[in-house]
């Protein structure tokens, strides 16, 4: 292995899935060798009956269908707003002097601290839901798409106006363009953050996601129910990254060149 050296496709395949057999016989070891009583961790055997079980007796694909929703549904109410704001933040000096200190400050508050006010304000309904997840998205995506968009090169925007490009046209032309790779790798990895915040929200006030059933589960001590609902959460995620990394190379293909 050299440093920064690329491996083939293959090999990447190959020694991702080798973690995860390790990791699942490791877990194995624990369980099954007694050295963690079943209380505390379930073996793999019993966590995918307590998966099946929780789709043929608990209807859980409705709970992974409305976890999905309320994800989706505050990610995309948080970029629609932050990408804009972060680009005219990386663009223009002056917006980002207005803007950057109140974003900075709000960035660093933790989502959950705002859920008792956020059900005194929307009740426990979806709006809570989404809430939660739009303010721990959308300061990060902000500020990242504004360092992004700031970042871009002196020489092709001086190049533009060059060229007679004048304000907007230096935006939609060079810095968007030159940009939205990086913007869209941001937005996977807040993606991912938001998954973090809907269980959070799930975990109060909720009579239906993956986060509710974990909580049910913990009721009921069902340690195999809950490690399945931590499981289900982790594939759509991998999943979700690897769309959002093919979508972005279908969508950027200048970005490898």
């Amino acid at each position: 292995m050299k440093p920064l050296a690329p491996v083939s496709t293959i090999a990447r395949i190959t020694l991702g899935i080798g973690f995860f057999v390790l990791f699942i016989a490791f877990w194995a070891l624990l369980s099954y060798g007694g050295f963690v009583p079943p209380l505390f961790l379930a073996s793999p055997s019993r966590t995918l009956f307590a998966g099946v079980a929780l789709f043929t007796e608990y209807n859980f694909l409705r709970d992974i269908g409305v976890t999905i929703f309320r994800v989706v549904g505050g990610f995309l109410i948080a970029a629609a707003i932050g990408v804009p704001l972060g680009l005219a933040m990386g663009a223009f000096k002056a917006v980002e002097a207005f803007f950057e200190p109140f974003i900075s400050f709000a960035r660093y508050l933790p989502a959950s601290a705002f859920i008792p006010l956020l059900i005194l304000w929307a009740g426990v309904g979806e709006a809570q839901k989404l809430s939660v997840i739009f303010i721990g998205s959308f300061f990060q995506i902000v500020i990242m798409v504004a360092v992004i968009a700031g970042a871009t090169r002196m020489d092709l925007v001086e190049a533009a106006t060059t060229l007679g490009a004048r304000r907007g046209g230096i935006v939609r032309r060079v810095i968007v363009p030159s940009a939205a790779p990086q913007i869209a790798e941001a937005l996977r990895l807040v993606l991912g953050w938001a998954w973090t915040y809907v269980i959070v929200a799930e975990l109060i006030g909720a009579t239906s996601g993956i986060g509710h059933m974990i909580m049910d589960s913990q009721r009921l001590l069902d340690t195999g129910q809950m490690i399945f609902g931590i499981v289900t959460i982790g594939v759509i995620g991998l999943v979700t990254d690897f769309l959002f990394k093919a979508l972005n190379r279908r969508l950027f293909p200048w970005a490898a060149l």
